[in-house]
């Protein structure tokens, strides 16, 4: 149907309404155009701002942010407000660099109702010692990440290949001692072999970790024999207290042995030296006398009679008698007058 055959006569011209209604349904449709189109333009418009605004993004203060151009990384980002191309154009990966993370081989602590319980994994857990024992072993390793690029592309699943790589340093450190190494006095040998192992199979795989420590939560034998070892170890235990014991017994009573046999050895040595003094200066007193004798024989031998005398009565009582012709006998109490100042007193008076 064309124009001219709404309204006016079939075949004829259109009327005048009919040209105005088409006009303003024309401009109606070209505004309606015009609307849409500024509406597309100002949509398309904030799309890409919005598009330019999603390279924006924060990287917080213990992590690194990872930029991938196409999947390719490209650079890493320090902490703060950073900006990459939009997707699909780069994207980034967040990673925490800074936290400690851990692993553990063995057991797993789980979360129930009320806390946390440890389980054991025995596939984990059982391995063999040097001597062709079973032992069961759980370990607990921390680690942090030191590089961001290398943690999220060089190994596919980096906290399972750590689990994993964690679990053969472990057997090969436990392989390597015996059972009592594992269990009692070697247990920091160990945990320091495996660190050591690990460490050098986390570099060697380039996975950006960095183990920071190692420790054996559990090192004991199988349930089956476990009570049976416990007593050959409390036995040596025992043994070693024993010995222990008489090691200190020994080391209190030598000393003490050898002190005393000092002492006496000491004693005898003072007791010869006074014993020959003493008789070198007698031969030096009597070598004097002699020489004294030689030349005065007389007086020394009355000077050596008076000192025998002195010496012989010296704790003897002694009456001093005077020669008198009165027939009296006179004599001087001397006892009593080494008795006291009264008694010397009353006996004057008398």
């Amino acid at each position: 149907m064309s124009v001219y055959d709404r309204g006016g006569p079939r075949g004829g011209p259109p009327d005048d309404d009919d040209s105005e209604d088409f006009g303003e349904m024309l401009r109606q449709t070209r505004d309606r155009a015009r609307r849409l189109q500024r509406f597309i333009v100002l949509g398309l418009a904030i799309a890409v701002v919005i598009w330019i605004g999603s390279g924006v993004y924060i990287v917080g203060p213990a992590e690194q942010g990872v930029v991938l151009q196409f999947g390719r990384h490209v650079t890493t980002t320090s902490p703060g407000v950073n900006y990459h191309l939009p997707w699909p154009v780069q994207n980034v990966v967040i990673v925490d660099v800074a936290n400690v993370r851990r692993a553990e081989i063995g057991q797993r602590t789980v979360t129930v109702q009320g806390g946390q319980e440890t389980r054991r994994i025995l596939e984990e857990a059982l391995m063999l010692t040097a001597d062709e024992n079973i032992v069961e072993v759980g370990m607990l390793v921390q680690y942090r990440v030191k590089d961001a690029a290398a943690f999220v592309f060089n190994v596919n699943d980096p906290e399972d290949v750590l689990h994993t790589t964690t679990e053969v340093a472990l057997r090969s450190a436990v392989g390597k001692m015996p059972i009592d190494g594992v269990i009692t006095e070697r247990r920091a040998e160990v945990q320091e072999n495996t660190r050591t192992y690990l460490q050098e199979l986390m570099d060697e795989y380039n996975a950006g970790i960095l183990i920071t420590d190692v420790r054996l939560q559990v090192a004991d034998a199988p349930d089956q024999v476990r009570d049976a070892f416990h007593e050959v170890v409390r036995a040596r235990e025992d043994r070693e207290r024993k010995v222990n014991e008489a090691e200190a017994y020994r080391e209190d009573v030598v000393p003490r042995a050898r002190g005393e046999a000092k002492r006496i050895l000491e004693q005898a040595q003072a007791y010869r030296e006074e014993r020959v003094r003493s008789a070198r200066g007698e031969s030096e007193r009597f070598l004097s006398i002699l020489e004294e004798y030689r030349r005065a024989p007389e007086v020394t031998r009355e000077r050596m009679y008076i000192e025998a005398i002195e010496l012989a009565m010296a704790d003897v009582e002694k009456v001093l008698i005077t020669q008198n012709n009165s027939g009296v006998l006179p004599f001087l109490p001397i006892r009593s007058l080494d008795s006291g100042s009264g008694s010397q007193s009353s006996n004057t008076s008398q």
